[in-house]
């Protein structure tokens, strides 16, 4: 456990005096903007389905074809735990070996993830499982003829140029995981309160029949943990989208990331694109936006959402945590605060902040969905140019010096991974649980603090891509320390001295992130890249 006797903390302590970074209030207590690093701004991007190996399998090393965007890695890059260095590219244990995926096709089909298949795919930890588990091709499916075995494609960095580029110059985690196994409300649920455990099924759809937990509540129950991905029941879209008549939703009880930073003051934000509605049905909000990207209409490549995607925005499952109606904030400068909006936002509105000089201390940005990374209606071109264009406008602000930008994702779309991590959760849910044999995540299980059995919480899942881009972040630095979804709100906590969730969070155990920040660094670092090609285009 990092303490504030920690050698990172205390030469970041050193580092903060030096700049006058640190305040403290006329009484001596923690004024809001006394940090234990340099941070003093967190920016959390949240992406959408991808494994580490699909992005970094071949990671520094790209082939360079004629008429794609050329990659050629600085001689001082670290060695990454990929298909090269296990040497599984062409003597793979599957029954299709990896193979390259162009630029030409950015836009693939979308593969299974639900909590149950993954397991099945990782079969015990012999990683060789998934074109038969988890692999999705057929008619109607950019499967580029592979059918299931598309599941092994990977980039390279003709493709995912601009992350190939971040992870040159700033940070990135080779040995980083989903918190649980499943799909992407399990990942952002873990990502702000790193248990999934507290789902309430809502007993009705939005259409007026008898809702059923199966595959959406470990054990198919009315109570437990999230497995699948229900609608948020405080989410008024959630109700009003035509495609969501007869979807699944759920409410979630505890604490979240928001309640620690609202009892300590601290401003923050989910920030979403598409979140503002474009009318009322019955008095309910209604989110119609939507765009075209290289996959098509973001509303009509999925089969229920445009832009803003209910069950990718977290907070909306906490009745605390909220904004139902889709409110907007009451001012520019209230971005942040509890007013109406409750922490819940358009990405507009993050950006209306920034301008007027009011970054929030913690903001959680979500692209609209046709940015998100998401396959079948995203795809990492579109992706790179949400990314690159965010990072670059950070870089052009007075808080960049102050500022880390985290980029994580919320699931693994199932693509291949050949790492298994650590199993720190265990679940023996009969209906769901798949690793070692049928209704088996191993055993014993997770018991909260009130004695209750927390089903259904079989992980870490997959490895994911995890970045830190930062002023005070390694440069061309690769971390091998185990991390998860949940090592987010660790930096945070310990970042304002906040105190843990608890009552099972995986905050508890999870990794820290300090090992990808060097304080001794000036402050200074700025990249600028290309948000078509990804290129680098300034360094500063």
């Amino acid at each position: 456990m990092i303490t504030r006797k920690h050698p990172l903390y205390l030469r970041a302590l050193a580092t903060m005096a030096s700049v006058s970074i640190m305040m403290m209030s006329p009484a001596g207590t923690r004024a809001q903007t006394e940090t234990n690093t340099p941070i003093k701004h967190v920016v959390v991007i949240f992406q959408e389905n991808i494994s580490f190996d699909h992005y970094f399998g071949t990671y520094p090393v790209a082939e360079n074809l004629n008429g794609e965007t050329k990659f050629h890695a600085r001689k001082d890059t670290p060695t990454v735990n990929n298909l090269v260095s296990a040497g599984l590219l062409t003597n793979n244990p599957n029954s299709v070996n990896p193979f390259l995926l162009s630029p030409a096709d950015a836009v693939t089909c979308d593969q299974d993830h639900d909590y149950g298949d993954e397991q099945k795919a990782f079969d015990a930890g012999l990683m060789d499982k998934f074109p038969e588990s988890v692999g999705s091709g057929g008619p109607g499916c950019n499967d580029v003829g592979m059918g299931t075995g598309v599941v092994m494609g990977y980039f390279d960095g003709n493709t995912v140029t601009g992350m190939w580029n971040y992870a040159q110059h700033f940070s990135m985690s080779d040995n980083s995981f989903g918190t649980d196994f499943g799909p992407s409300a399990v990942g952002a649920i873990n990502l702000i309160s790193g248990n999934t455990f507290g789902a309430t099924l809502v007993p009705l759809t939005p259409k007026g029949n008898p809702a059923s937990g199966a595959g959406s509540i470990s054990g198919g129950g009315t109570m437990g943990s999230l497995i699948g991905d229900p609608r948020p029941g405080y989410d008024d879209c959630s109700s009003t989208t035509p495609g969501l008549a007869n979807a699944t939703q759920i409410t979630m009880t505890g604490k979240n990331i928001g309640d620690l930073l609202n009892a300590q003051g601290l401003t923050w934000g989910w920030f979403q694109g598409g979140f503002t509605p474009t009318g009322t049905s019955k008095g309910l909000a209604v989110c119609g936006q939507h765009h075209v990207g290289l996959a098509g209409d973001d509303a009509t490549t999925q089969s229920s959402d445009g832009d803003y995607i209910p069950h990718h925005s977290p907070f909306q499952y906490y009745k605390q945590s909220s904004n139902p109606h889709h409110l907007p904030p009451t001012s520019t400068a209230a971005v942040g605060t509890t007013d109406q909006a409750n922490h819940n936002y358009d990405l507009t509105s993050f950006w209306a902040a920034v301008h007027a000089g009011n970054l929030p201390a913690v903001s959680f940005l979500k692209a609209a969905a046709y940015q998100d990374g998401h396959p079948g209606y995203s795809d990492p071109i579109d992706e790179q140019t949400f990314l690159v264009n965010t990072i670059n406008a950070l870089e052009n602000t007075p808080f960049w010096s102050s500022t880390a930008v985290i980029i994580l994702y919320d699931d693994s779309d199932g693509w291949y991974d050949h790492q298994m991590g650590p199993i720190v959760g265990q679940s023996d849910s009969a209906p769901d649980d798949n690793l070692v044999a049928k209704g088996s995540c191993g055993v014993p299980r997770p018991v909260d603090a009130k004695g209750d059995i927390q089903n259904g919480r079989c992980g870490y899942g997959p490895r994911q891509p995890l970045l830190v881009i930062s002023p005070w972040a390694k440069v061309n630095f690769v971390d091998h320390s185990v991390t998860d979804q949940s090592s987010v709100i660790r930096f945070i906590e310990d970042n304002w001295g906040l105190p843990r969730i608890g009552n099972g969070s995986r905050d508890a155990i999870a990794g820290s992130l300090l090992n990808m920040f060097d304080f001794s660094q000036n402050g200074c670092h700025k990249v600028f890249l290309d948000p078509d090609t990804g290129k680098v285009t300034k360094i500063e």
